[in-house]
Parts: C-alpha cells; sequence; structure tokens
C-alpha cells in the first residue's frame, strides 16, 4: 500500500506504526462497517448548463456563462453530517461546451499557501482542489487530478479502487488540459489575511473519451459520476513561514460525502447531469439505478469481509448469511454466481418502458448494466 492510498483510506501515522509490526488489523466486519457508514449517505445531484459562449481559463468567473450556473451546496466533510461543518466554506460550478467540461471551485481560505511547483507530486501533500470523475459509474477506469494554488497539477488514472488493487497510473496525462488560480490575497504571507482561492479547469472532451466507454461530449440528460474534494491541512506560523502541525491529520471536505475517508469509493461520488437547456428549465433527475446498486454494493462488501477472513469467496448468499434478506422489491432479486476469479451478482429492476434491466456486480467493484428485450407483464 502506497502513501497516497494510506492517506485516501484514513490510516493515521499512529495506526501506521502499529501496522507495520503486524500489531493492528481490521475487525471482522470491517467492508460491511463500512459499507453501513456509506449507506447513510444519499450522493448529491447537480444540472451542468452549456456554457453561452467562450469560457476563458483565467481562474476569474466573470463571464456571464459563470454567472448563469449555480454553485453547489457548501462542502461537507467526507464523512457527512456524523462530523462538524467544515471550517471554511468551499463550493464548485460546472459548465460544459463541444470541447471541454469546466469545473471552478471558490476556496474560502485565510492563510493561503502552497510549495510544490512540480507536474505530477503528490498535491494533497499542499492544500488542494481535486477533482474525481467516472463516466460511466462501473467504478473503474475513473479520473482524477489535483491542483495547488501554485496552480500546480497532478493527473492520474486508476483502472480500479485502491481496495480492489487498482493501481495508480500516474504517466496517464490529460491531453489539452486547462487550468488557472486566482488568489485573493497574498500567497505563502504569513503576515496578512487572505480571502481565499479560485480554481478553473477545463477538461478536453477528447481526453475524458479515452476511458469514457459512452458520448463524450454527453448527451442530453447524461449523468457522469463527479466529486469534488479539499485537502486542509492545520498550520502554524514558525519564523514567519506556513508549517503544517506535526502528527495532525488534514481535513477532507467534499461536494458529495463517502461517509469514511476514502475518496476512492466512486458508488458514493455526486451526479452530474448534462443539458443543453436554459438554467432552470431541467430539474435533476434521480437515479432510477440507486436501490439495485445499493443492493449489490451490500453483498460485494459483505464478500470482501467473508473473503478476508476465509480465504474464499463465498458461493451463495446464504454462506453469506443474506439469503431472503435483501433485494425485496427488485423485479428479479439477487444472485450470486461463483466465477474463475470470484464471483458476479446479478439482480434486475423494472424500467419504465417494462423492460428488465439487469445489473451486475463482480469481486473487483465493476458495475455494469444490460438492457434486456424482455418486457415484464402484470400478474
Amino acid at each position: 500500500m502506497n502513501s497516497r492510498s494510506l492517506r485516501r483510506n484514513g490510516l493515521s501515522r499512529a495506526f501506521l506504526a502499529l501496522a507495520v509490526f503486524g500489531l493492528a488489523s481490521r475487525t471482522l466486519a470491517a467492508y460491511t462497517d463500512d459499507w453501513a457508514r456509506m449507506q447513510l449517505v444519499i450522493p448529491r445531484g447537480y444540472v451542468c448548463h452549456r456554457a453561452a459562449g467562450p469560457v476563458r481559463i483565467d481562474g476569474h468567473l466573470d463571464e456571464a456563462s459563470w454567472r448563469a450556473a449555480p454553485w453547489t451546496r457548501p462542502f461537507a466533510d467526507i464523512e457527512g453530517e456524523a462530523k462538524p461543518a467544515p471550517k471554511f466554506r468551499t463550493r464548485a460550478r460546472m459548465l460544459w461546451d463541444d470541447e471541454y467540461f469546466y469545473v471552478a471551485a471558490e476556496l474560502e481560505e485565510p492563510h493561503i499557501w502552497a510549495t510544490l511547483t512540480n507536474h505530477d507530486a503528490v498535491i494533497f501533500q499542499d492544500p488542494d482542489f481535486e477533482v474525481f470523475i467516472d463516466p460511466d459509474a462501473d467504478s473503474h477506469d475513473y479520473y482524477e487530478f489535483e491542483m495547488n494554488a501554485l496552480n500546480t497539477g497532478w493527473d492520474l488514472l486508476l483502472k480500479k479502487p485502491y481496495k480492489d488493487g487498482g493501481p495508480a497510473l500516474n504517466s496517464w496525462e490529460i491531453a489539452g488540459l486547462k487550468t488557472a488560480v486566482s488568489v485573493n490575497g497574498t500567497l505563502n504571507n504569513p503576515r496578512d489575511r487572505d480571502s481565499g482561492w479560485t480554481v478553473e479547469i477545463a477538461f478536453p472532451w477528447k481526453a475524458l473519451a479515452e476511458f469514457a466507454h459512452r458520448a463524450s461530449p454527453p448527451n442530453e440528460g447524461d449523468q457522469w459520476r463527479v466529486n469534488f474534494s479539499r485537502v486542509e491541512w492545520p498550520i502554524q506560523i514558525v519564523d514567519g513561514q506556513y508549517r503544517q502541525v506535526p502528527d495532525c491529520r488534514e481535513d477532507n471536505w467534499v461536494w458529495s460525502p463517502q461517509g469514511i475517508i476514502d475518496m476512492h469509493r466512486p458508488e458514493k461520488w455526486g451526479y452530474v447531469q448534462f443539458t443543453r437547456q436554459a438554467p432552470g428549465r431541467v430539474k435533476f433527475t434521480a437515479d432510477p439505478s440507486a436501490r439495485v446498486r445499493e443492493v449489490l454494493q451490500g453483498i460485494y462488501y459483505a464478500q470482501k469481509d467473508y473473503q478476508k477472513n476465509n480465504q474464499r469467496w463465498a458461493r451463495t448468499l446464504g454462506e453469506l448469511g443474506l439469503e431472503g434478506k435483501v433485494g425485496s422489491g427488485l423485479a428479479r432479486p439477487p444472485a450470486l454466481q461463483p466465477t474463475p476469479d470470484g464471483f458476479e451478482v446479478t439482480a434486475g429492476i423494472k424500467l419504465a418502458d417494462s423492460r428488465l434491466e439487469l445489473w451486475h456486480i463482480r469481486q473487483d467493484a465493476k458495475v455494469w448494466s444490460e438492457k434486456g428485450s424482455v418486457k415484464i407483464g402484470r400478474r
């Protein structure tokens, strides 16, 4: 496990020290305990409107299109309502056009500092703003981008989440990416009080299309899974310089809470719904597959604990203690099938046109669907 995944999984330095000497271990129900907290979270939604004109990436959100774009709700602690609200406000806006997916954020901050200047450095070691994008919501092949107040960036591709053995491909680059920062105050100057900093990012659809596995730019009404994170480190002023407070963990403030301290749970990211309609004319549409996804995730997390404790995957829902206890109200109850690589769970929902849509999840957290031709009649 590298330093990045340790931070993302919320392991403190003290816990890490114990783990190195074999003195710490997860509880027997660690994964299902995670899921119990995550289930309490309802992902947030946002309607992303098409820009009415050119967007200049300069860190200043003064174009008419930006002024018309709604702000997200203020960011919350990554664990959600279980934790106090962040002490500084963070909020974001989104736009799109034929070339780019635009993201902007406003970060309130009385002491703006940054140190990292090398591209693809581990940016969250500074206070930063982060973007996560999973175009097809399958929890695989998703993008991450981080930047600090010096406009230093880190782009990477995750083939699958860290908990499932997913590598972070640092060599992957977002070709054509545009970024800018505007500082309302003075950077790295402890002698005054700042107001905050603004970031502006243009993600080229051409780059995002590489692993989107769907239309990029999106079609009308398409929803992509997206989340934003802000890392804030406790600081002190020593000899006229900012210094991180030793042995203190960072705060993680996010747009759509995760329920646990781990950004790499794409199943709890927010939904961004794309439209060409003018602001105010389109309402966000709740994901009709949310219920079946939740059922499949619950079984997946139970399997993770079962495998950890028994060195094999359960072959039936009965072995997991879930037979007849999950999936009530679904058009097709969940069924678990062993596979050469692990397992696959399938369940179905009824679409508006009465067709059956089957959803699947497997041992590495990949989620996908298939629309069937079978229509479900009345009984």
